[in-house]
Order: C-alpha cells, then sequence, then structure tokens
C-alpha cells in the first residue's frame, strides 16, 4: 500500500490577507460564472431533463450513420446527443416546449421511425412535474445546507470557527457548479446527490482542522499540521477514487458515474484549499488577534 507523505507547511511566512486571497479569489469567480450563466440561461446551472421536461429518446446503434441520420430525422433540434457505446444505443434529449410533452413524444417517435431509427425507449417528463422536482431538489440542497451551520454552530459555539466551516462549505458547492456550467454537465438529480456529498467532506474535514486545533493540547501551527496529515490524506484518496471512477465511467459511456466522478473531484480539490487556507486563516485570527486574553 502507498504511503501519502504531507509535508509540513510553515504558516507563519505567510500572513492572513495572503492566505485567504487565493480561495476567496476562486470564489468570486465561481459565483461570477453561476451569476453570468444565471443572466443568460434563467438557472444558475445547465438544467437536465428532470428539471425541464421533455422528451429523451433511446436510438439502438445499428453500426450505420445513426449520428448522421438523428440530425436529419426529425422536424425540430435535438437539445443533446451523446453516445453510449457499452449499450450500443444513442441518447437524444428534447427538452419540453409550448407543446404537451404526452404529444411530443409521440411525434418525435413517428419521425424516428420514418426515418429507418431504431427506439429502444422513451422516457418523458411533464414541466409541471419537473419544476416541482426542482424546487423539491433545491430545498433539499438548502435544507442540508442548513441544518449542517446550525450543528455546526451548535457545536463549537463561536461564531468565527463556525464561520469558518460553513464559509468553506458554501465555496465547496459553488466552485462545482461552476465547473459544471464550464464542462457542459447539467444539473441532474445525479448531479445534486453529488452536492450534498461535498457538503458532508466539507464539513468533516473543517470540523476535523477546527477540533485539533481548539480542543486539542498544543501550539496551533502543531495542532494545524497533526490535522492536515489525517485529513490531506483522507483528502487525496477520495479524490483518487473519484478520479477513476470517472475515467471508467466514461471509458464505459456512464455518463452519471463520470459526472458524479468529476463533481466530486473538483469539490475536494476546491475542500482542500478552503479548509487549509480559507479555514486556517479564520482560526489563526481567532486565535491570535479575536479572542481577548
Amino acid at each position: 500500500m502507498v504511503a501519502i507523505e504531507v509535508p509540513e507547511v510553515n504558516y507563519t511566512e505567510y500572513s492572513n490577507r495572503q492566505l485567504v486571497a487565493i480561495p476567496l479569489a476562486v470564489l468570486v469567480l465561481a459565483l461570477a460564472i453561476i451569476g453570468g450563466w444565471y443572466l443568460v440561461t434563467g438557472a444558475p446551472a445547465n438544467l437536465g431533463l428532470e428539471f425541464t421536461g421533455g422528451v429523451e429518446l433511446r436510438i439502438a446503434d445499428d453500426g450505420g450513420d445513426v449520428e448522421q441520420q438523428i440530425e436529419t430525422a426529425f422536424e425540430r433540434q435535438p437539445d443533446s446527443v451523446r453516445s453510449i457505446p457499452a449499450d450500443d444505443v444513442y441518447v437524444v434529449t428534447f427538452r419540453a416546449a409550448d407543446e404537451d410533452p404526452g404529444g411530443l413524444a409521440d411525434d418525435l417517435s413517428a419521425q424516428a421511425d420514418e426515418a429507418g431509427l431504431s427506439t429502444s425507449a422513451i422516457d418523458q417528463v411533464s414541466p409541471s412535474f419537473a419544476s416541482d422536482t426542482a424546487r423539491t431538489a433545491v430545498f433539499g440542497v438548502a435544507l442540508a445546507f442548513l441544518g449542517m451551520s446550525v450543528l455546526v454552530f451548535a457545536l463549537f459555539r463561536t461564531f468565527v470557527p463556525s464561520l469558518a466551516v460553513v464559509a468553506s462549505a458554501f465555496s465547496d458547492l459553488m466552485v462545482p457548479i461552476a465547473v459544471m456550467n464550464l464542462l457542459g454537465i447539467q444539473m441532474t438529480l445525479g448531479t445534486i446527490a453529488a452536492l450534498l456529498m461535498i457538503i458532508g467532506y466539507s464539513v468533516d474535514s473543517d470540523i476535523l482542522l477546527n477540533n485539533s486545533v481548539l480542543r486539542r493540547t498544543g501550539d496551533f501551527y502543531e495542532s494545524v499540521n497533526r490535522a492536515m496529515r489525517t485529513g490531506v490524506t483522507m483528502t487525496l484518496t477520495s479524490m483518487a477514487a473519484m478520479i477513476v471512477m470517472a475515467v471508467v465511467a466514461a471509458l464505459f459511456g456512464v455518463d452519471l458515474l463520470r459526472n458524479i466522478g468529476i463533481i466530486l473531484s473538483v469539490g475536494l480539490c476546491a475542500d482542500l484549499m478552503n479548509t487549509y487556507l480559507l479555514n486556517v486563516s479564520l482560526l489563526r485570527w481567532y486565535k491570535f488577534e479575536g479572542v481577548k486574553q
């Protein structure tokens, strides 16, 4: 088994402003991307079929020029066409417009048959159901974040250390969402689950650091490096597992697992930055300047 050596960081060489500059710059950039996406599309992320409504056709890949046939088979342009080599199918997605999605599904199926395409499955989601699903998903993420925040404040009962955990978790969520927009990864129920997992990862590493600094004996820098030896090892191991999952899923055409792997890898990378730069700077300010002796 390969051991991960975590070098000790000499934090005394850097001021709190220097430590916090990078994570804040990354957070501002992520918020700018999300805000710009909202202004252009009306949503903070590229929403999937579950949240917009529409029809998804699975068309068998019979070895011919199926992709070219798909481009000319339908009266309306597909919103996305992706190949799944493991299943020998193409997944063609049409988002709901003003038409009833039931009638839209029938029309699209008939057009596929006329073009000589073999449709193996048709999934459809009504706009009203998709809207309800989106509201439920947003409520779930907000409730999870709120519950995490309340638990952290109840656990530490001091403002600055608790704020450090909440701020890190917030940034850990925003950065992957911005990257999803840049990479064209859609927000689906599966990716929402990945974002919820990021909240758990973030709180775990931040509480480990805060506990080591605030509740265990030893010098501040000794406590930070002690927490890093465990936290960095744990995070890098998880990142390696997620990267392997994303690569394997991409090779087999399993888009959902690939997307989850990418999101978690980005979120864990952001967590390393926020925990050991942003959180450390806030804790150091709290220990040496914020607490009145």
